[in-house]
């Protein structure tokens, strides 16, 4: 089938071509869509002709001088300059354009090569612009540097019969060791922004820190306070209870016998622990006398520094 289809398609390109040649040797001429034909007679520009069937009797001197296209064209064009710090770049514009059906002879008859044309205008002005600007310029500019090409393009095209549709710089491109070290000092910046940043959380950290252990430990302070004074309260009611419902006991025994309930208790406190470490401590009813003459010794000698 494949072979089938090869030979129906030459065969109908011959067929085709030799339809143009009998239609030629009787001097028609077929003009296709999006495109005009230049008409001489005897190598004089006569008219253009519109697309269509065409007659052009060749006995008399009329021929075809050639074809027009008026679809848009695309012109990419690599332009390799220096900017004003001494960078070099190769900025790649995208020129696009059309011939003007109003001034179809013009443009073919005034221009041999439009693309070396429009390359030359396009080096022109990049390379007058560019110089003039650093490198981060450049990037930042490139629709202005568009815009003076494409100004500079539709001025001098349109004399020839051509108008330009757009001009883009489509990219700019630094030598590779110039990138790279952009990309360097890009992400050193980063990297310098990224510690400063992270250095000001670990402060702020470590003040709310400092800030929570300040207030916990006030709180802590005021709790301890607060229970000490119960425990005197509670102390100083027990005694004078005792003291007035015994007749004959004095505070000091009342004081004695605290110590020794409180003593009781720890030592219950630290048996009943099973997670508690060992303790070795005196043991013995008179160990008690010993810390309830100590402790008294010990308030005695403040009051005393106090006055």
């Amino acid at each position: 089938m494949y072979i089938i289809y090869v030979k129906l398609s030459f065969l109908n390109l011959y067929c085709f071509r030799l339809v143009e040649k009998m239609g030629q040797t009787l001097g028609c001429v077929q003009v296709d869509q999006s495109t005009v034909a230049v008409k001489e007679h005897f190598g004089k520009f006569v008219e253009v002709l519109e697309p269509g069937c065409h007659c052009l009797p060749w006995c008399v001197g009329y021929q075809l001088a050639g074809l027009l296209s008026l679809r848009v064209q695309q012109l990419d064009v690599r332009c390799e300059t220096k900017t004003k710090d001494n960078v070099f770049v190769t900025v790649v514009a995208s020129i696009q354009y059309r011939a003007l059906a109003d001034k179809a002879s013009d443009a073919f008859y005034k221009l041999s090569n439009t693309k070396a044309q429009i390359q030359a205008y396009v080096f022109d002005v990049i390379r007058a612009c560019v110089p003039k600007l650093e490198l981060d310029s450049t990037f930042e500019q490139k629709n202005d540097i568009a815009k003076a090409v494409e100004d500079e393009l539709e001025k001098a095209m349109s004399a020839y019969g051509y108008e330009i549709v757009q001009t883009l710089i489509v990219d700019i491109e630094p030598d590779a060791q110039v990138k790279r070290a952009m990309n360097e000092i890009n992400a050193a910046a980063r990297m310098r922004v990224a510690a400063t940043e992270k250095a000001e959380a670990e402060k702020i950290l470590q003040i709310k820190r400092a800030e929570g252990e300040a207030e916990s430990k006030y709180l802590s302070g005021l709790g301890i306070a607060r229970q000490r004074q119960a425990i005197v309260d509670g102390l100083r009611d027990s005694v004078l209870a005792f003291s007035e419902n015994v007749p004959g006991t004095s505070a000091k025994d009342v004081m004695d016998m605290v110590l020794v309930t409180q003593y009781f208790d720890t030592m219950k406190e630290i048996g009943a622990s099973s997670k508690s470490s060992a303790v070795f401590i005196p043991h013995g009813p008179g160990a008690v006398r010993d810390v309830a003459s100590q402790i008294r010794d010990g308030l005695l000698q403040g009051d005393s520094v106090a006055h």
